[in-house]
């Protein structure tokens, strides 16, 4: 790959460099790297080479709502997006909460994706707040965190029962943070928006009061709690706090959080409608601080397809969540990387090395002797997000039929080139 400029963690500057692949691993990189007879030549001038992504929190679906998502197409979606690493949230039907379930996910994962895709089990059988799963059997056949994603684990004494087991095998436990009685029957964030559109409303403090009961779990037990999807500036600021006093947590924000507030369901669309709810215009800039302070460990989207008609209900009945892995780094790009709110270096730390390093992967890197697993990016193209374009079954997202800056290009695995637009034009 010829005169790209190469992304790294830690490092906003952009190494101009050439890369050389053989047999999917990369034997060289640097300036002026002489061209051998049979190697194909890629001009990469003006393009960005960054490391693959990694995306921690994917809803896949499969199996039971094969109609919105399946394995194979999301995980397509996935290199659509410039995204090589996924794990698969377990809330199917039936759950993913034994290891024969777990092995049945990896061995379809085996057959029909083209690029790693991981898996995290159930805290509870069923995800029903009962009962604990059998975390032992899930764990030897490949899981590799638990959560009951998509609600709390209610009972306190469940959730520390499971943390206590996490901590013996070594992996994190992810906590969706909600108080159910609080939020209720709620579609959005409670505040001045939701009661002017008359629609019920979700506070941030039914967030924040289980993310600090699920934070002194963890710091009693010793184990790893990983928070997800965090909304609001103040449950930044209880993860901010408990980092501080030496407690094993991480936490995530989604690009939706950055970049969409509650304003944006003025007109009842159900494409800004999430759990937990989009928060207000200010929470945006907090969370968009604390992602450049560090206080966020990754970035992860919580891919969550739905069907055209359950997203055509109306806002108090149609389903939470929005698809994400496809629009994800192109819109980070668009929107903060272009703007110079923050840089390269910021993005491949956050959402490709550490995700990585969360779940006991090593991080890809663009170095010589690593396994070839890059994305080459255009930052001068244009995406356009329409539904011919997208590889997801579903197009729940804000972005379709939008158009924002920024292509994926290429995405290559080992020695196999799994996408590539070069002949394409906008």
């Amino acid at each position: 790959m010829r005169g790209g400029r190469v992304a790294a963690e830690d490092d906003d500057r952009l190494r101009e460099a050439d890369v050389l692949v053989e047999g999917g691993v990369i034997r060289r990189t640097g300036p002026g790297i002489p061209l051998e007879d049979g190697v194909e030549e890629i001009d990469c001038s003006g393009k960005i080479l960054l490391p693959g992504l990694f995306d921690l929190h994917v809803h896949l679906r499969e199996p039971g709502r094969e109609d919105k998502e399946t394995i194979r197409t999301g995980s397509e979606a996935a290199i659509n997006g410039g995204i090589t690493g996924i794990v698969a949230m377990p809330n199917t039907s039936p759950a993913i909460d034994s290891g024969g379930m777990v092995q049945a996910i990896l061995d379809i994962a085996f057959r029909e994706a083209r690029i790693p895709v991981l898996t995290s089990g159930c805290i509870t059988r069923g995800r029903a707040g009962q009962e604990l799963a059998g975390i032992g059997g899930m764990v030897e056949k490949g899981a590799i965190m638990i959560t009951d994603d998509g609600d709390p684990v209610e009972n306190p004494q469940t959730l520390r029962r499971a943390m206590e087991y996490a901590r013996g095998f070594g992996i994190p436990v992810a906590c969706h943070c909600e108080t159910k009685a609080l939020s209720g029957d709620g579609a959005m964030n409670e505040g001045r928006v939701s009661y002017g559109l008359g629609v019920p409303g979700m506070p941030a403090c039914s967030e924040e009061i289980c993310m600090e009961r699920d934070i002194r779990i963890a710091q009693m037990t010793g184990a790893h709690a990983h928070i997800q999807h965090v909304s609001s500036a103040a449950g930044m600021e209880i993860v901010r706090r408990f980092k501080e006093e030496g407690v094993r947590v991480t936490c995530e924000v989604t690009p939706h959080h950055l970049l969409f507030c509650d304003e944006d369901l003025g007109d009842y669309d159900t494409h800004y409608k999430m759990n937990p709810p989009l928060r207000s215009r200010e929470d945006c800039a907090r969370l968009l601080e604390g992602l450049r302070e560090g206080c966020f460990d990754v970035i992860a989207t919580d891919h969550a397809p739905h069907t055209d008609f359950e997203k055509s209900l109306d806002l108090a009945s149609a389903p939470f969540g929005i698809t994400g892995l496809e629009t994800a780094l192109v819109s980070l790009y668009h929107y903060f990387i272009r703007t110079n709110a923050f840089g390269w270096g910021l993005l491949v730390k956050r959402y490709s090395a550490e995700p990585r390093r969360l779940v006991g992967r090593a991080p890809a890197e663009i170095a010589e002797g690593r396994p070839c697993e890059l994305v080459v990016f255009d930052p001068a193209a244009e995406t356009a997000f329409t539904r011919e374009f997208m590889r997801s079954k579903s197009s729940n997202t804000p972005f379709l039929d939008r158009t924002l800056s920024g292509r994926v290009e290429m995405v290559v695995v080992g020695d196999a080139v799994l996408l590539d637009r070069r002949e394409e034009r906008p």
